[in-house]
């Protein structure tokens, strides 16, 4: 139980994340994050039908509450466009939104006991297919969603990631629209930012700059120079966040809890909802970012769900909305270059920030530059290496991967994965149940032997393909079935086996059975639990000894 506590709760080693070789990539890493964030954070609020303060107050809680619990290095957390449609939903049922926040913190919790409960094993089981498709996909949405933006149309809602969205558009028409709508000045500003983005960093002079910084401070510097011209933005062009202008002001935009409807059982469905959808959308961003981490670290997705429980909790007891582990911003995380989980506490410390001190500045961005961002983002995600790569791993894998991508596009993230679960699994099943045995033909003088050897896994999805093996040996055979690599026979396979054995003498056939038991027993839970947290010890030791040496080199 020792065990247990610390590997959910471990002691936060000052050492490792306040080392200069780590920070130097991710406080860079940090401002690109937040850049990204603010109008996410924004416009999911507004998707959402929550106060836009909601939104930034998940973010700053998804950086430094989750960020510091977690056990993932580059995974960002915030609110969730996943759950836009959710959360909408929820306040009209509830009726008022301090209900709603109520049903956050239970969901919160209930995180907290699915985390300790050890159900973020299930992370372990989705398709590295579908988590490739997963990734691909989320690129081209970025690249769609934004193109919109890029050209000045800003009035569709920031952080819609379906492709049917709540206005009523979709992701095709909102293009449409843009394009008979484009600004000017929006377009330009676009343009030179992508430039920026695709050639700052190949200027060894100035490449410890961050790219993202400067085009932000590009396009801040072009919309005044617009203004009073035939190109000048307008405020629906722009970043808007709340202006606060003393304390008193930022402490009234905190909500809290209606505590009384504990009782509502429109509540507790809710939390349920948002405690499960949250978890798998977290399980699955977690899935995606440790794929492409370049030093390849597994992260715990039991951890992970108690850190997203602790952030829930605290965001429901503050007025802020539901959160996940977001694709998006860790996906420019791992892009702009982050080391370890100090970029994601910085990003929540640089929202707090611009909202208490320069929220006149921030105000200043054009959503152009920042969709730019977005659009170098979604293309490193979906670029034509990774399907020519999936289509070279042949069409078991490039199926699936495929049909997540397609799916994805079309409907959102969580049905588009769960499409593209049901294919990987339909492959995984069909490449299982050709496989239950090896065979060999073996010759002893003119006596000839057919031996099949059984795997060490036979399910009862192999049934079909043994029981059609055995009633096609011809007359006369002789057959050894050999069991000594098996752990486990299911018992409908042991029963086509004895049958066979018993009923082959009809067609002259000689059957001999090695080391095929009457009964196999499946191992206990608790027994592949506790081996998998020895596991997860060696592979954190062996993580923090690779760290050590990757640190002293550089």
């Amino acid at each position: 139980m020792e065990k247990d506590h610390k590997s959910l709760f471990p002691g936060f080693n000052a050492v490792k994340y306040f080392n200069p070789q780590t920070l130097k990539k991710d406080l860079p890493s940090s401002i690109v994050v937040f850049l990204v964030a603010l109008p996410l954070c924004l416009g999911i609020a507004l998707a959402s039908g929550a106060p836009l303060f909601a939104g930034l107050l998940t973010g700053i809680i998804g950086g430094i509450v989750v960020a510091s619990f977690s056990g993932s290095q580059l995974s960002v957390s915030g609110p969730a466009a996943g759950l836009t449609v959710i959360v909408l939903n929820a306040i009209t049922q509830l009726g008022s939104y301090d209900v709603f926040i109520l049903a956050v913190l239970i969901a919160g919790i209930i995180q907290i006991i699915l985390g300790i409960a050890k159900a973020g094993t299930i992370g372990n089981y989705f398709p590295s297919a579908v988590i490739e498709g997963m990734l691909a996909a989320i690129g081209i949405i970025l690249i769609l969603k934004q193109l919109p933006h890029a050209l000045g149309y800003d009035k569709s809602y920031e952080g819609e990631e379906s492709f049917k969205q709540v206005n009523d558009d979709n992701t095709f028409t909102a293009i449409i629209t843009a394009v008979e709508n484009m600004q000017l000045g929006a377009v330009i500003i676009a343009v030179l930012s992508l430039a920026i983005l695709i050639l700052w960093p190949k200027i060894k002079q100035v490449a410890a700059v961050p790219a993202a910084l400067v085009v932000v401070l590009t396009g801040i510097g072009l919309t005044m120079a617009f203004q009073g011209t035939g190109l000048a933005l307008t405020n629906e062009h722009m970043v808007q966040i709340p202006m606060v202008a003393s304390f008193t002001e930022f402490q009234n935009l905190f909500l809290f809890p209606d505590f009384s409807a504990i009782t509502n059982p429109k509540v507790w469905t809710v939390a349920v909802t948002i405690a499960i959808v949250a978890s798998l959308e977290t399980l699955l961003s977690l899935e995606a970012i440790d794929k492409i981490d370049p030093q390849k670290r597994v992260s715990p997705t039991n951890r992970e769900l108690v850190a997203q429980g602790v952030g829930n909790t605290v965001s429901g007891l503050l007025g802020g909305l539901p959160m996940t582990s977001v694709i998006v911003r860790s996906s420019a995380n791992v892009n702009s270059g982050a080391r370890t989980k100090m970029s994601a506490v910085f990003h929540g410390l640089w929202l707090l920030t611009a909202l208490l001190v320069i929220p006149g500045l921030i105000n200043q961005i054009p959503l152009a530059a920042l969709a730019a961002i977005l659009l170098f983002t979604g293309y490193k995600l979906a670029n034509a290496t990774l399907f020519s790569k999936m289509w070279r791993h042949g069409k078991n894998q490039f199926i699936p991967f495929i049909v997540t991508v397609l799916a994805v596009v079309f409907t959102d993230l969580l049905t588009g994965v769960a499409v593209g679960m049901l294919i990987g699994v339909f492959y995984l099943l069909r490449a299982n149940m050709r496989n239950p045995y090896f065979y060999k033909l073996e010759k002893d003088g003119k006596q000839k032997t057919l031996r099949l050897k059984l795997s060490e896994e036979v399910s009862f999805l192999n049934k079909g393909a043994i029981l059609y093996t055995l009633t096609h040996i011809p007359k006369g055979a002789k057959v050894v079935i050999d069991g000594t690599n098996s752990k486990y026979i299911d018992r409908d396979v042991l029963e086509i086996i004895e049958n066979f054995h018993e009923h082959a003498y009809a067609k002259q056939i000689d059957v001999e059975l090695v080391n095929i038991h009457p009964k196999y027993e499946l191992p206990k839970l608790q027994d592949l639990i506790i081996q998998a947290d020895d596991i997860a010890e060696i592979v954190d030791t062996h993580q923090i000894a690779k760290e050590k040496e990757l640190q002293k080199n550089n």
